[in-house]
């Protein structure tokens, strides 16, 4: 560890990290002149090296920087993997970990151990991931910042859970203990026909203070436990949320609802299998409907 970091861990922990997390909030909403629109999304594309060829041409300049951070894909550009037994990649990142969930509900992102009742935010739903799967996948400020359903099912239910803003970075995973279940989620459970129950978990991160879905109409997701009903019916790809500046999704599969996930950590892209689609281990029977 560098002075240079350490001196920037130490800062971390006395910003006001809510509070300057709220105020670039207002200015990404802020209308942007046309002008200053075109000036912000190309100084920001080159630096951070955007591939706004995937996003869906506009007619336009984007209206805020909001609009352009969260920007649609153009249709068709990330099929999901056609296998029907694979479970995709929720959004486009690095995936950072992947693996078993262990007895006590307990599994390790980047040598820290979590639980995943810190995460999903309830006790007894925890239980259910108890020798399953889980993935770590960070969305980078380059990345598209839409999350989508990784199966086909319907949204049941929605948890919103309090937490602090630190930033999801090499500094906050080094310095900041149990740093994903300390800052705020949004926890979106999934029903299937035929793999139980997923759950994808927006975490979000300082700058990262907003975070939408599609199953609650808000400008963001208000804090508590939301029934969804009638439950939102999804297609494996379909949007189920987005974070507003960018941060990461942990997402959770049942005992044997899904081949391994023996992908190994790097670049990924939604819609992508977790798995090596020539191995058919742990596979559920039935595949994956599609509706």
């Amino acid at each position: 560890m560098t002075v240079a970091t350490y001196a920037a861990a130490q800062l971390l922990r006395v910003l006001p990290r809510e509070r300057i997390t709220r105020a670039v909030g207002r200015l990404c909403d802020a209308r942007l002149h046309p002008v200053l629109s075109r000036v912000v999304v190309n100084l920001y594309s080159r630096a951070y090296s955007v591939d706004l060829d995937a996003a869906v041409p506009i007619e336009e300049p984007y209206e805020s920087f909001d609009a352009f951070f969260t920007r649609a894909l153009r249709d068709g550009i990330r099929p999901p993997c056609a296998d029907p037994a694979s479970v995709i990649s929720p959004a486009d990142g690095r995936l950072h970990d992947a693996g078993p969930v262990v007895e006590g509900g307990e599994l390790l992102v980047k040598g820290q151990p979590y639980r995943v009742a810190e995460l999903v935010g309830d006790e007894a739903e925890a239980e259910r991931y108890v020798g399953g799967q889980f993935a770590v996948i960070y969305l980078s400020p380059r990345d598209y910042h839409r999350v989508h359903s990784p199966v086909a099912g319907r949204i049941t239910q929605i948890r919103s859970l309090p937490g602090d803003l630190y930033p999801v970075n090499s500094i906050g995973e080094r310095h900041v203990p149990k740093l994903f279940s300390r800052n705020r989620r949004v926890a979106i459970v999934i029903d299937t026909p035929d793999r139980g129950r997923v759950t994808v978990v927006m975490v979000g991160a300082m700058i990262v203070g907003r975070i939408t879905v599609s199953a609650i109409d808000a400008h963001d997701v208000p804090l508590g436990d939301h029934t969804i009903s009638p439950p939102v019916e999804l297609n494996r790809g379909d949007e189920i949320g987005r974070f507003h500046l960018g941060s990461t999704a942990v997402m959770f599969v049942e005992r044997d609802a899904a081949p391994v996930w023996n992908r190994p950590s790097g670049p990924i892209l939604f819609g992508e299998p977790l798995h090596d689609p020539a191995s058919t281990q742990g596979a559920p029977h039935g595949g994956d409907s599609e509706r």
